[in-house]
């Protein structure tokens, strides 16, 4: 028999803790506001089942950051249509304005006291580590063609979470230790990393920032390239050898589907080195990426989606 204080062979009961209050207290979660405009996620090149795995992985990770969100899925050469398996960046901006006007309709016509949309129908983050001229003008023309009222974020870097991703590819390609504290070295490991990005020169500019942090976490030299210049690979690979490097390694700052079949291996071969994997579906990209839209919105998101 037991008592109103736990069982009579006197185990200890476990009670609910009592709900923190004051300055102690854990923040509570973000939610995505009422109403507000869809996420789509904007994913350059050929469309394939890999770029839409891809795809579906930031997004799962972001609407995990901030419950409610609304969150698409639209390609820069995708199609037309709604039956479309890989639908376009305008025609998803398209779907999204129309509904978003017919809940209104419906709205108003069932006498319901709703406020009239504000605010853009849909914020583009674009799927990009960095900037690239080209295909950010081909997101911006894909905006101005569709009906929807849309804002372009800024692309996911450069930023502290990007270095860490490509820590942990160079890591688990073996070519970078996977944690500075710890006393033991790897083979493999290259005393200089060529962080190749694609998009010319101003994605190299903004490659470098990441760069810096990158190289402060593995202690070895780290110099940005583009892939899409010619020369630009092997230039930096001399460079790095000049300066003492002997064994080298190339760190793509790529999430994956910006960058056209066969640049990494033809630079790998310029540079005579390894190479880690592309950043892929790292889970930072969907936090970032939550991050680019609630920044685009003026949405706090408190200290957990930072």
């Amino acid at each position: 028999m037991s008592s109103p204080t736990g069982p009579a062979n006197g185990l200890p009961v476990r009670m609910p803790r009592p709900r923190q209050t004051g300055r102690h207290r854990r923040p509570e979660p973000a939610v995505a506001p009422e109403g507000a405009p869809a996420l789509v996620l904007a994913v350059p090149g050929a469309p394939s089942a890999a770029s839409r795995g891809l795809a579906e992985e930031v997004i799962s990770i972001g609407r995990s950051e901030l419950p409610g969100l609304d969150a698409r899925i639209g390609y820069l050469e995708g199609e037309d249509g709604e039956e479309s398996e890989f639908p376009s960046l305008s025609g998803v901006l398209n779907a999204v304005a129309h509904e978003r006007t017919a809940r209104a309709e419906f709205a108003r016509a069932a006498g319901l006291d709703v406020p009239a949309p504000t605010g853009p129908d849909a914020v583009v983050v674009p799927l990009l580590a960095g900037p690239d001229g080209d295909l950010l003008r081909r997101m911006r023309q894909a905006l101005m063609d569709s009906s929807a009222a849309a804002e372009l974020a800024d692309v996911l870097g450069p930023h502290p979470l990007l270095a860490e991703g490509l820590h942990v590819r160079l890591s688990e390609a073996g070519l970078a230790r996977a944690d500075r504290a710890r006393l033991f070295t790897v083979a493999t490991a290259a005393d200089g990393i060529i962080l190749a990005t694609t998009g010319g020169e101003e994605a190299v500019q903004a490659a470098g920032i990441t760069g810096m942090l990158l190289a402060a976490r593995l202690a070895v030299p780290v110099i940005a390239a583009a892939l899409d210049q010619e020369g630009s690979v092997a230039a930096v690979a001399a460079e790095l050898r000049g300066s003492g490097s002997v064994q080298l390694a190339l760190a793509p700052y790529l999430i994956g589907p910006e960058a056209a079949d066969g640049l990494l291996d033809t630079a790998c071969k310029e540079a005579d080195c390894s190479a880690a994997e592309v950043l892929g579906a790292y889970p930072a990209l969907g936090k970032l990426a939550v991050a680019a839209y609630s920044a685009a919105l003026g949405i706090q998101l408190g200290a957990a989606a930072q």
